[in-house]
């Protein structure tokens, strides 16, 4: 159990570390169908929901909100309406985005898409963002690429299976990780020997500093 827990800990300090992506691209994982799905759904609502009211006020039939106790202004009814549809839209954007978020996000880090989505759907209705929140949570890193041949590896792995490069080098003495820049061990102060960099680790390095 307690190396399970350090396991985990360890991969959300490494995703901490080295993701550093902004709101608007990780909003790019989202398909665009879905946003262009409820801005239609939203035009269509507005249009249909507004002739219907118009309508009723000329007939004299049942407008928004809905109560005939009181006297009913065409513009007010129809401004309010309108608020209502284009909140509905929002919240089912919303509630979409977030799906569509989840499945996508999780598919290019090797999770199971589909499961975690559904997940985050049924916890969604009595939970509110409970699913989205433990799956921010448990979410695996983001490949990335080995340091000395540039090959994609996981997170997990301790050694790149292209190249066998060290990625967790840890200190002789004391067997804490450390960073493959130290000089020394920040623990018990040993002098550390590193693998010798190849071009493209200073390639790669260059790129992630600009």
């Amino acid at each position: 159990m307690s190396e399970s827990l350090n396991e985990r800990l360890r991969l959300i300090r490494f995703r901490r570390k080295h993701e550093r992506s902004t709101f608007r691209e990780e909003l790019r994982v989202v398909p665009k169908w879905i946003f262009w799905t409820c801005l239609i759904l939203c035009v269509l609502g507005l249009a249909v929901g507004l002739a219907i009211n118009l309508h009723n006020f000329q007939r004299g039939g049942p407008v928004f909100p809905g109560d005939d106790s009181i006297p009913h202004d065409p513009l007010l009814s129809c401004l309010g309406l309108s608020a209502l549809i284009i909140l509905g839209a929002f919240l089912l954007f919303a509630i979409l985005a977030m799906l569509g978020y989840v499945y996508g996000d999780a598919k290019r880090r090797g999770m199971n898409a589909l499961l975690w989505t559904l997940l985050v759907l049924i916890l969604s209705p009595a939970y509110l963002l409970i699913g989205l929140i433990i799956y921010l949570l448990v979410r695996e890193p983001l490949p990335n690429q080995c340091p000395q041949c540039a090959a994609a590896v996981s997170a997990r792995f301790n050694f790149c299976p292209n190249c066998k490069y060290n990625l967790h080098p840890a200190c002789a003495r004391c067997q804490c990780e450390v960073s493959d820049s130290d000089k020394f061990c920040p623990y018990c102060a040993a002098e550390l020997t590193h693998a010798p960099k190849t071009s493209s680790d200073l390639v790669s390095r260059a790129n992630q500093q600009a």
